[in-house]
């Protein structure tokens, strides 16, 4: 083979290696990257609300069903509301602090239009409410429905998912994330942080068949560092993303993220902490998102996907958030999180405006009831605002709308 023959032949293979080493050492990255950069995909873009218009039907059915005098021992009112559809239709709604007993018509004692309860009515820590197929709000289960771990302790019901029993397994059950709080003082009046637990339950009668401990944090001597997991949980594959918050008393709190095999929420082995590179058993996670200051999350948000983009809903920093809901965007559950985007004012009470105490907080997704396509079910807490927590229950009491869920249908679309 002559030499200009041959060098042209070296010359070319070189290329040839060179090209195939790359595309090998490519590979080699991409396996070893970590999966939230290969989560979003190329339908990932960004995410923000482009319109939005309240749900009076909704938020009338639950003050119809609150208001109803037939039942001395259902729902009249509360806080922390989630939702999961069951394989059979329905819908259970869970709630956190709970007010039972009878709603009287208006005028309150006052003289005030309010419909109003008793100052000895009913209060238990949680509560759940089915509804039927048709959407109807049926009945309250028995309450407590998750009894007190121990004296001064109690359960918030967080996100809650139907899953396998165990993976691959054909029976399904219902499991439910729940934030275990105990008595406080000072910044922590409504409760310190205590630790993460899930809840089976079987179906279809809703019986509670089992509690465990998936994250204790009373080991954490700062009660603001301890993180509970649950205020939302996102679906993806084979896992089950499960996002969380800690207490600290900042502007705005940070965001955490665990995950889950589909299957194994109750068992704490099964649980991997995002610690800002990897998955590890070790449950020392690292915020995704928050500075403390204008970028966070309040004391409970919600997470969706659409299409390939996460979307996390929660209340804005500072004064605004009082009444502004406003969203971050990302490709992947740990981030990065792009935004706080705008966000639209949650509705009032008519006759509570902000500047008399009465406050929107714990927006709450319920994509079961959206309908696709971009729209989106968003549901948030009214509460009066207090230090003193018996001045907060007489208002409430005083005007039961102040203490029920109210809902709002938004729909998503890529910002202009």
């Amino acid at each position: 083979m002559p030499a200009a023959e041959e060098s042209v032949r070296r010359r070319d293979l070189g290329a040839g290696l060179g090209l195939l080493l790359a595309l090998v050492c490519a590979a080699a990255l991409l396996t070893a990257l970590p999966d939230h950069d290969r989560e979003g995909g190329r339908r990932c873009t960004a995410r923000t609300v482009s319109s939005w218009s309240a749900d009076r039907g909704r938020t009338l059915a639950f003050a119809r069903y609150g208001d109803d005098a037939s039942r001395a021992d259902d729902w009249t009112g509360g806080d922390g509301t989630h939702s999961v559809r069951l394989p059979d239709g329905r819908v259970l709604w869970l709630f956190s602090d709970t007010y039972l007993g009878q709603v009287h018509a208006p005028p309150d004692p006052a003289g005030e239009p309010h419909a109003w309860r008793d100052a000895s009515a009913p209060f238990v820590r949680n509560s759940a409410v089915v509804s039927g197929r048709s959407g109807v709000l049926e009945r309250t289960l028995p309450t407590p429905l998750f009894p007190d771990p121990a004296p001064g302790q109690w359960r918030w019901p967080v996100a809650a998912r139907v899953e396998p029993r165990s993976p691959g397994s054909a029976e399904r059950v219902l499991r439910v994330l729940l934030w275990t709080r105990a008595t406080g003082t000072g910044p922590w009046i409504y409760g310190v942080p205590a630790a993460t637990e899930v809840a089976t339950l079987s179906l279809s009668d809703l019986r509670v068949e089992s509690v465990v401990t998936v994250l204790d944090q009373r080991a954490v001597p700062d009660p603001g560092r301890r993180v509970l997991f649950g205020t939302t949980a996102v679906g993806r594959g084979g896992w089950t993303y499960v996002f969380g918050g800690d207490d600290g008393q900042r502007a705005v709190r940070r965001a955490y993220v665990a995950r889950v095999p589909r299957g194994r929420l109750a068992e704490p082995g099964a649980w991997r902490y995002w610690d800002g590179a990897r998955w590890t058993r070790t449950p020392r996670p690292r915020p995704v998102l928050g500075d403390g200051e204008r970028r966070g999350v309040g004391s409970a948000f919600t997470v969706v996907r659409d299409g390939g983009t996460y979307v996390l809903f929660t209340m804005a920093a500072g004064t605004a958030g009082l009444s502004r809901v406003t969203s971050y965007w990302a490709c992947a559950p740990t981030g990065p999180w792009h935004g706080p985007a705008k966000g639209f004012e949650a509705p009032l009470p008519r006759d509570g405006p902000v500047r008399s105490g009465v406050a929107a907080y714990n927006p709450q997704a319920h994509p079961e009831l959206g309908g696709g396509g971009g729209r989106l079910l968003l549901s948030y807490d009214v509460n009066w605002l207090d230090a003193t927590p018996g001045t907060a229950q007489a208002q409430v009491s005083r005007n039961v709308s102040l203490y029920r869920p109210r809902f709002v249908a938004l729909r998503l679309a890529r910002p202009r």
